[in-house]
């Protein structure tokens, strides 16, 4: 994150796709913000409408802001227009949310990975369809993780039959992990690293055994077969909020 008093560049971050590196975008949404976003140099922030306000709250300037504006007043849009943002508006009759645009953008942008704050909480609609929007075909290529507060939301998805999908998941001894599977059972799953291991097992849709693991080290592996996995990772508190 910028020091104290520092001055943000507004200009948009070089596209990873194009040149072989990683670039993060940090997307923040119009919902309960439960963390302060920790950026790091060459991250790219994007406020997806109303998130905007929570950019102006906190001091930061998005590089770029996105959405039918329906959560911001004018004289907000002229400040983050006047502090250097991009600005991306959409009508308001459209077919995506403004989180999904902002994603879209990300990617188009070059983004390799996404962060997503202020995406959970409020409405019940606008929180499921964003736990499910990283599932969708358009943002398969781009990796997301949604925080809210000391937890972390991603998924997981075997799209290859001949090949198990596979991530690293981070924390500290003690942390929960949950591995929920999505629109049916989740096949082929093996576990390293938590407490309670899964060996080639299935875990059935509705059914809540994946629920409650715990995170044996600072670091545990989670394969599948086939199948979704949504997979959430609950922090012991850290002060700061880190992503």
């Amino acid at each position: 994150m910028p020091a104290e008093g520092s001055q943000q560049s507004n200009k948009l971050p070089s596209s990873g796709q194009e040149e072989g590196i990683s670039v993060r975008a940090v997307i923040i949404a119009n919902g309960e913000l439960n963390n302060r976003p920790q950026l790091e140099a060459g991250d790219m922030l994007i406020a997806a409408d109303g998130g905007a306000r929570h950019c102006l709250r906190l001091g930061l300037n998005p590089h770029l802001v996105i959405g039918d504006f329906d959560s911001l007043e004018p004289n907000e849009l002229a400040a983050l227009e006047q502090a250097g943002a991009e600005i991306v508006q959409h009508p308001r009759r459209k077919d995506a949310t403004d989180l999904e645009l902002a994603l879209l953008v990300a990617r188009e942008h070059g983004a390799t990975q996404a962060v997503v704050l202020g995406a959970l909480g409020a409405r019940w609609d606008q929180t499921v369809a964003n736990l499910l929007l990283p599932l969708s075909d358009g943002l398969a290529s781009l990796p997301v993780r949604l925080l809210d507060g000391e937890q972390e939301l991603l998924t997981l998805r075997a799209s290859d039959p001949l090949r198990s999908a596979e991530i690293e998941i981070r924390g500290l001894p003690g942390d929960t992990v949950s591995l929920i599977p999505l629109g049916g059972d989740a096949q082929g799953v093996c576990t390293q690293g938590l407490e309670y291991p899964l060996h080639d097992e299935t875990l059935f849709f509705g059914a809540t055994r994946g629920v409650s693991n715990v995170l044996f080290d600072k670091a545990a592996t989670i394969s599948l077969q086939t199948g979704i996995l949504l997979v959430v990772i609950i922090h012991a508190p850290l002060e700061g909020g880190n992503l």
